[in-house]
Parts: structure tokens; C-alpha cells; sequence
């Protein structure tokens, strides 16, 4: 049936559930998909972490030769069908639930070579190696993966170099079971060698003479061992309204994948900061001297730095002691000193806030200095819940980025006692996909 047809059709590429040609079309694909839920929407597919793609390369596959099922190729003829079906559907889940402006703001995706970063198993076949994915029907036979269009223009560049020269050598090539490449707009490449066995000064020697020739940082990684050539982190640079920030995007840390969305979805937000119209340009309204802003789940300071210029203070939260740190480096990078990070949870800081416990996290800094206005949250995808929801109804303007519409929409049912959704976007964060980023800015009823 078209259910079962439509599972077998999604590929394990972070979200890309990239259609056999032959198969499912995208309308039957998509229908079907939604009914799998949150599992199978969920982009974790490509990016897991190490050791548990290690642990699933660990077991014994029987041998067997790449075959040509996966489709992983762009489909621009049919962008435009499939971004107006994604946005209806995001819609829909606002039925009966909150009220919508009639316009959607929506901000289109590169039809290929958007995809910042990338991730391939590594197959070996007798003297042969090669890139591979597995199809969801058959996960444990090999699709060799020869180009990637929807990756950078340097991940493409650099996947048959590096190709050449791991297998070159058996000192490179040995229990190597997977590549993993991080990119920028700018060309910015560091490319992580994941391997079953412990690396040795001959690995080190090897691969930086390999660093050298492809002009690339290098890391070596394996069980409780990472060896850094050089850096572990490139430097996407972006220029919204006008003005260029830079970031810091450690290895193994969540980044944006797609680039030309995140700037977007960045002046979005500046935007919306600003104005319930969807015409202002932030880089046209001075900072509010009086304001100040907070952010929930700031990450590495994503939002943080591009939202800071236009207030007076800002008070930004992250659990992730890393995504702490790596927010403070961005910061400094970008001249941002009116921003104050603290190591909370959403619901740590609505119970400071509404004068619960003393957090020792926050002993350094005075709550009551705070003239809190405007709130962005970027929840996980299960988005905030009824307890932070009830407590992000207190701000006057609310800026809420989503990766699942679905939870935004519910969100929105308990924000809609207190607020006007005044402006709804969707960012084509994945092509090719039923995932769907989405943003809703509510403003505090009079």
C-alpha cells in the first residue's frame, strides 16, 4: 500500500527520504510519510553520533556488491509542487486550533548543493572502497554513493579526492568505516576518518600529508580516541541585512545544515523582533534602548548574535555545557557584549524568574536588572510544553522558530489565550523532504 510503499522509499540521509525513481510519487510519498511520525521525521538518521553508527557497522554484513536503488538525487522540476504541498500541510495543523495570517512568508531553499555537511559510510570490497548508504528496506546492503547534489560544492569536490587517497594507502584505509564532512559557504572543510581500530603515529604521519595536499583539517577518531590535525571546527561567515557575523561550528555539534536558510531564518527573526510586518528590514530600526530580550535554547549562540544589536541587554539560556562555551566564542568573534549566557534548562528559568529556588548559575547575575520585552525560542522537536508556554505568555512579542509544525500549532493553542499569531514563514530547511521548518511571531493582545 501506499504506507508501505512510501517507508521503504525513505532513505537513512538526516531527513532526505530521497524517492526511488520508480516508485512512489512525491504526493503519495509525502501523504504517506506524515502517518509514519515523529520517528520517521525525525533528522537524526545521517548524524548520529559515532559510536552508535560504529556499533551498527560492527555487526557482520553478508558481502555484497553496491547496488543503484537509492536516489539521492535533486528533483528542481518538481520544488515548487513539493514546497506548496509541505506548507499546506504545516497549515492544516493550525485547523481549529489557532488563527493564521492569510500570507505565509516562505523562504525557498537552493534546488542543490545546499547541505553543509555530510556523512557516508565508508564499504570496502576487496581492494575497492567506496561511499555508501543504506536503503531503509534493505539496511544492510550497501548503495554506493558516487556523487551527492544536495551536498556543498566542496563536499562534492572533496569526496573522490579523499576517496584516492585513503585507498592509496593501507595505513589510511584500514577499518576506516566512515567519513564525515563539515563545510561552509566560504570553503571552510574539516572532514572526521572514523575507524574500528586504535590510530598510531603512521595514521598521523599519513594523514597529515593528506591534510596538506587536500587543504583540509583532519580529524582521526576512535573507540575513546580523536586526533586533531590542525582544527576541529570551521568558520561559516553570513551576511544579513547588510551586516557579516561569524560562527564558530565545532565537529560533532549541531549546526545549521543549510546554510542559505539559516540566513534567512536569521533576518526572519530580526525582522520579527522588530515588526509585525513582514517588509521592515531590522537593519533599518535602531536598538531599543529601553528593551531587552531573552532566548531560550540559544544553542551556540545561533539567533543570540544576530537579535543582540538590536536590543539594550539580552539574557540567552542553554542546557549544553559545550554550546555554552562555543556561544561565548561567537560572541567575542562578533563584538556582541551585551548578551549574559546561563547554563539552564527553559523550566530552571521560569521558576528564577517567577522567584522559586536560588540557582547557583546564576548568582553573577540580577534578574531584576531585566526589562525582558521579547522572547525567541527554538525548542527540540517536541517543542515547549504546557509549563514553558504558560510562561512565555508574560512577553509582549514572541518569536518562535520550530522544526516540527505540529507542536508549534499546539504551543500556539495556549499562547493563543494571551496572543495574535501576527506573522507565520516556512523555511525549506530540507529539499526533497516532508520536513518543514516553520516560524510564528505572536504579539501580546491589548
Amino acid at each position: 500500500d501506499a504506507l508501505g510503499a512510501a517507508e521503504r522509499s525513505l532513505s537513512s540521509v538526516d531527513g532526505f527520504n530521497c524517492a526511488r525513481r520508480d516508485h512512489v510519487s512525491f504526493r503519495a510519498m509525502f501523504r504517506a510519510s506524515v502517518a509514519l511520525g515523529a520517528r520517521r521525521l525525525s533528522i537524526g538518521y545521517l548524524f548520529a553520533c559515532p559510536r552508535a553508527a560504529g556499533a551498527r557497522a560492527r555487526r557482520r554484513y553478508r558481502p555484497s556488491g553496491a547496488t543503484c536503488r537509492l536516489d539521492v538525487e535533486c528533483r528542481p522540476s518538481s520544488y515548487d509542487e513539493e514546497l506548496r504541498e509541505k506548507t499546506a500541510h504545516a497549515r492544516a495543523h493550525f485547523d481549529g486550533v489557532a488563527t493564521l495570517p492569510s500570507r505565509t512568508e516562505t523562504f525557498e531553499s537552493a534546488r542543490e548543493e545546499f547541505r553543509m555537511r555530510a556523512e557516508f559510510k565508508v564499504w570496502h570490497d576487496g581492494d575497492r572502497s567506496y561511499f555508501a548508504m543504506c536503503d531503509s528496506d534493505r539496511p544492510k546492503d550497501p548503495v554506493e554513493v558516487v556523487d551527492f547534489p544536495m551536498a556543498s560544492a566542496r563536499v562534492r569536490e572533496l569526496m573522490p579526492e579523499l576517496l584516492r587517497e585513503v585507498t592509496a594507502t593501507e595505513t589510511l584505509r584500514r577499518k576506516l568505516f566512515q567519513a564525515n564532512f563539515l563545510t561552509t559557504t566560504t570553503g571552510d572543510a574539516v572532514v572526521s576518518l572514523l575507524y574500528h581500530r586504535q590510530l598510531d603515529e603512521d595514521w598521523e604521519r599519513e594523514a597529515e600529508a593528506m591534510r596538506a595536499r587536500l587543504g583540509i583539517d583532519v580529524i582521526g577518531r576512535a573507540r575513546k580516541q580523536k586526533l586533531v590535525l590542525a582544527k576541529d571546527f570551521v568558520t561559516e561567515k553570513v551576511l544579513i541585512d547588510g551586516k557579516e557575523f561569524s560562527y564558530k561550528q565545532l565537529e560533532g555539534s549541531f549546526t545549521q545544515p543549510n546554510a542559505g536558510i539559516a540566513a534567512q531564518m536569521l533576518a526572519w527573526a530580526r525582522s520579527a523582533a522588530v515588526s509585525d510586518s513582514p517588509d521592515v528590514v531590522a537593519a533599518a530600526t535602531p536598538r531599543d534602548a529601553n528593551r531587552d530580550f531573552l532566548e531560550l535554547y540559544c544553542g551556540n549562540g545561533h539567533f543570540t548574535i544576530a537579535l543582540a544589536p538590536l536590543f539594550r541587554k539580552c539574557l540567552a539560556t542553554e542546557i549544553s555545557k559545550s554550546s555554552v562555551a562555543a556561544a561565548h566564542v561567537n560572541m567575542a568573534a562578533n563584538g556582541i557584549d551585551n548578551v549574559v549566557t546561563a547554563r539552564l534548562s527553559a523550566e530552571e528559568l521560569c521558576d528564577a524568574l517567577d522567584g522559586g529556588r536560588e540557582y547557583t548559575r546564576l548568582k553573577d547575575i540580577d534578574l531584576t536588572t531585566y526589562d525582558l520585552s521579547t522572547v525567541l525560542v527554538d525548542p527540540p522537536r517536541a517543542g515547549m510544553g504546557d509549563e514553558v508556554s504558560k510562561f512565555c505568555a508574560r512577553f509582549d512579542r514572541i518569536i518562535y522558530i520550530s522544526c516540527n509544525p505540529e507542536t508549534l500549532a499546539r504551543d500556539c493553542k495556549i499562547l493563543g489565550e494571551t496572543h495574535e499569531i501576527k506573522r507565520f514563514a516556512v523555511f525549506d530547511q530540507f529539499p526533497y523532504t516532508p520536513h518543514l521548518e516553520s516560524g510564528a511571531l505572536l504579539v501580546k493582545r491589548a
